[in-house]
């Protein structure tokens, strides 16, 4: 049988994956910030998995991953949510989310004659 700490272990490879997958594969910016957070996801999974194999070995729970992952997760929010709003403000400026090549022609308007 799987040891439980060996479980999240495979979980958190599975996850640090699907990410880095999804970081390589999507072009859009909003789903690589979302890829980003699920790799971040995966170490954190891992951090808790070596927090319990120190803790069911009867050494008591190791502080320094627990105090990491802590950490980890409210840096983690605070970069997603500036990731986010930069995103939000780049759609406002350029009127688009995506980060082309090239970038669009500008729209000219006729002024009125002078009369």
């Amino acid at each position: 049988m799987i040891d439980i700490a060996t479980l999240f272990g495979l979980c958190a490879s599975v996850l640090v994956g699907i990410g880095v997958y999804a970081m390589i594969t999507s072009p859009q910016p909003l789903r690589k910030i979302v890829a980003f957070n699920v790799i971040g996801n995966g170490i954190f999974v891992l951090f808790g998995a070596i927090a319990y194999r120190g803790a069911g070995a009867g050494w008591g729970g190791d502080p320094v991953p627990q105090a990491l992952l802590i950490t980890g997760l409210v840096v983690s929010f605070c970069a997603t949510a500036l990731a986010v709003s930069l995103l939000l403000r780049q759609h406002q400026v350029a009127g688009t989310a995506s980060v082309a090549s090239e970038a669009p022609a500008p729209t000219t308007t006729e002024a009125a004659p002078d009369a």
